[in-house]
C-alpha cells in the first residue's frame, strides 16, 4: 500500500462498459478484473478491488467458497441475502443493514436468495439486488470474522452515512469496523434534489447502484455508473431523481 497518487483526474465508467457474467441464475456486473474477465489496466481504485453488482434470482445463489485476507463489504439494494459462514454466522441481509466479513486467515461462506428457508414461510420469487465490493485489508493473517448492524434510521436522515470504516476519524461514528485504516465506505439515500459533497480524499470511488445523479464538474451518472475521482475531492453530488450511492473513501492506494 501506498499513499502516491498522480495527478488529479475524475474517471467517469459508464455502465454497458463493465464486464458482465450472465448465468442462469446470476446476472453480475464487474466494475474491476474479476473471475475470468481480465483488464491489467483494469484491477482497482486504490484500495478497491471488487465492485460486483449482483442480481439473484429466487432458490439460488453462491454456494460455499472460500476467501483469504479480504475485507468483504456487502449492501442488499432490493430482496434479501442469506449468508451462512464457517465462522458460525448465519443471518439474513436485506436493505439498511450494513455487513461485513473479514476472510483474514481463512473463511467458507454461501449467499443465498433463499431467506424463507430459515424464516418458515413459503418460497418468495423476488430477486436480490445487491453489491458486493472488496478492498484488502492492511493487515494479514488476522483472524477471520463478521459484523452487521442496521442503519436504516441513519440513512433515512439524509446525507452520507459512515458505513464501514476503518479510518480513525470515523472511529464510534462508522456503523462497522473493517481492517484498513485508509479505507471509509460511505452511502447516502438520495431524494430528487438532495445534494452532498463527497470526502476529501486521495482516491474517491463513486457508485450509483439505482437512480441519477449529477457529479459536479462530470455530469450525469445513471444506474450502474461510477466516478474514480483522484487527488480532488469535495465535489457535489445532486440526485436528479430516487437514488441511492456508494462512496468509498480511501486515503492510499495499492502499489
Amino acid at each position: 500500500m501506498t499513499a502516491l497518487a498522480p495527478s488529479p483526474a475524475v474517471d467517469v465508467r459508464r455502465a454497458e462498459d463493465r464486464f458482465k457474467t450472465r448465468l442462469s441464475w446470476l446476472d453480475s456486473k464487474h466494475s474491476f478484473s474479476f473471475s475470468r474477465h481480465y483488464d491489467p489496466a483494469n484491477t482497482h481504485h486504490g484500495l478497491l478491488l471488487v465492485n460486483n453488482d449482483d442480481i439473484v434470482h429466487p432458490g439460488t445463489g453462491f454456494e460455499t467458497h472460500p476467501h483469504e485476507d479480504m475485507e468483504i463489504v456487502t449492501w442488499v439494494l432490493r430482496g434479501s441475502l442469506v449468508h451462512q459462514d464457517s465462522t458460525g454466522h448465519s443471518g439474513v441481509i436485506y436493505p439498511g443493514l450494513a455487513q461485513r466479513m473479514s476472510a483474514g486467515t481463512g473463511i467458507l461462506h454461501s449467499e443465498k436468495n433463499d431467506s424463507w428457508r430459515l424464516e418458515g414461510r413459503d418460497p418468495h420469487t423476488e430477486p436480490v439486488h445487491f453489491v458486493q465490493m472488496w478492498v484488502v485489508p492492511d493487515t494479514s493473517g488476522v483472524d477471520p470474522g463478521y459484523e452487521q448492524l442496521e442503519i436504516g434510521d441513519e440513512l433515512l436522515r439524509g446525507g452520507l452515512v459512515p458505513v464501514a470504516s476503518g479510518m480513525d476519524r470515523y472511529k464510534g461514528a462508522s456503523a462497522i469496523r473493517i481492517r484498513n485504516r485508509y479505507a471509509t465506505l460511505h452511502a447516502a439515500r438520495l431524494a430528487p434534489g438532495d445534494e452532498v459533497t463527497l470526502p476529501d480524499a486521495p482516491y474517491l470511488h463513486l457508485y450509483v447502484p439505482t437512480g441519477a445523479v449529477t457529479l459536479e464538474g462530470a455530469g450525469r451518472l445513471g444506474q450502474g455508473d461510477a466516478a474514480r475521482i483522484t487527488m480532488t475531492g469535495g465535489h457535489r453530488v445532486a440526485a436528479t431523481e430516487a437514488a441511492e450511492i456508494l462512496v468509498w473513501e480511501m486515503h492510499a492506494t495499492l502499489a
